[in-house]
């Protein structure tokens, strides 16, 4: 369930594959802390699965998104022209990719939709996959690192409570409002 989520949030970013990461890494850390007490449910997820499932689909769906984008590329420009904000940032991140500034992907992927802009337009661009996979796969390792520590500490620290889980919660939303300030802060 982890890993469609974070897979198909892609293309439908309201998907709240966050929130389904943290929680999941909440009740890891229910299990952990269960586990001294001899108290551990068979079906809590093991953190570094949890990291590796998350950061595996997010990797995929990018790659997905892309490569969709590449060959849909005409009628994807024709659909963002439609849009000022999109070409916008289409052409941000062209120029952003351009110079190597690869870790726009890596920011982007913290930003609410910033992940499928990204993907999408670099598809459609025809930016070459070796500048852009390895930007991917360190977005989406850093963030499912982020996301699932988010969850497990703040349930160790906070209790495996919905407490924890709003406040890693949050957490990731202002990492996402950081990361969609930074992108939108024009360049010096």
């Amino acid at each position: 369930m982890v890993a469609l989520s974070v897979l198909l949030d892609v293309f439908v970013p309201v998907l709240p594959s966050g929130v389904l990461v943290i929680t999941a890494a909440t009740a890891a850390a229910a299990g952990a802390a269960g586990a001294a007490t001899g108290q551990v449910p068979g079906d809590v997820p093991d953190i570094l699965a949890l990291t590796l499932c998350a950061a595996t689909a997010s990797v995929l769906g990018d790659l997905v998104a892309y490569r969709l984008a590449w060959r849909g590329g005409a009628r994807l420009d024709r659909a963002i022209a439609r849009s000022r904000r999109l070409t916008s940032a289409q052409e941000r991140l062209g120029t952003a990719l351009a110079r190597g500034g690869g870790a726009l992907v890596v920011l982007a992927r913290f930003a609410p939709a910033g992940r499928s802009v990204v993907s999408l337009s670099a598809g459609a661009a025809h930016r070459s996959p070796r500048d852009f996979l390895p930007w991917s796969a360190l977005a989406g390792v850093a963030w499912a690192t982020y996301s699932v520590a988010l969850g497990y500490f703040g349930a160790q620290w906070l209790g495996a409570t919905w407490l924890a889980t709003g406040v890693s919660v949050a957490a990731l939303f202002a990492a996402g409002a950081g990361a969609t300030y930074l992108m939108r802060r024009k360049p010096a």
